[in-house]
C-alpha cells in the first residue's frame, strides 16, 4: 500500500545536490516499484503536479509528473531539445509552500527517459507538460525555480 512522504524544504542541502542515476536493474527493483508508488500518492495527496526524488529525501534521477493520461514516472530524464520560443509563467513548488515567481521555460522540449519496464522512451512536450519537466529535472540538478524567478511572492 503506497503512503505519503514527507516533503523536503527549502533550505534543506539535500534540494541542493546533483542526483544519481538510476541503474537499469534496479528500475524493476520491488523497493524501487513501491517508493515509485509512494511518490505518486505524495504529489496527488499534496496536490502537485510533479515531484523529483530529492524533495523526498532520495538523491536519485527520478520524478513523476501528473498528465492527462495518468501520473508519469520518468526515470533518467534527459531534455534533449529545447525550442527557441520561451515564454514567462507563475510557478510554485511543494518543496517551497506558498513561495512563487515568474520563470521563463521553453514551450517545448525533447526529453529521453526511463518508463518503470526499464524501456527508454522519447517524449516530445509542450505547454504545461514541458514546464513541469523542467521544473522537475532541475530539481535532479540541484537547482530550485527561485533560482531562475523574478518577481518572487510568498502568499500567506
Amino acid at each position: 500500500m503506497a503512503k505519503i512522504l514527507k516533503i523536503i524544504t527549502d533550505p534543506n542541502p539535500i534540494l541542493r545536490n546533483i542526483s544519481e542515476p538510476v541503474e537499469n536493474e534496479d528500475i524493476n527493483d520491488p523497493k524501487m516499484i513501491d517508493f515509485t508508488e509512494d511518490m505518486k500518492k505524495t504529489m496527488l495527496e499534496k496536490d502537485g503536479v510533479g515531484l523529483a526524488a530529492p524533495q523526498v529525501g532520495e538523491n536519485i534521477r527520478l520524478i513523476v509528473v501528473n498528465t492527462k493520461d495518468g501520473v508519469l514516472p520518468m526515470f533518467n530524464p534527459q531534455i534533449t531539445k529545447r525550442s527557441f520560443g520561451k515564454y514567462w509563467e507563475q510557478e510554485g513548488c511543494l518543496s517551497l509552500p506558498m513561495v512563487f515567481g515568474d520563470v521563463k521555460r521553453c514551450k517545448k522540449i525533447t526529453c529521453i527517459y526511463r518508463n518503470i519496464k526499464g524501456e527508454k522512451i522519447e517524449l516530445k512536450a509542450e505547454g504545461l507538460l514541458a514546464r513541469i519537466i523542467q521544473h522537475e529535472v532541475d530539481h535532479l540538478n540541484g537547482i530550485l525555480f527561485t533560482d531562475r524567478a523574478k518577481r518572487i511572492h510568498k502568499e500567506e
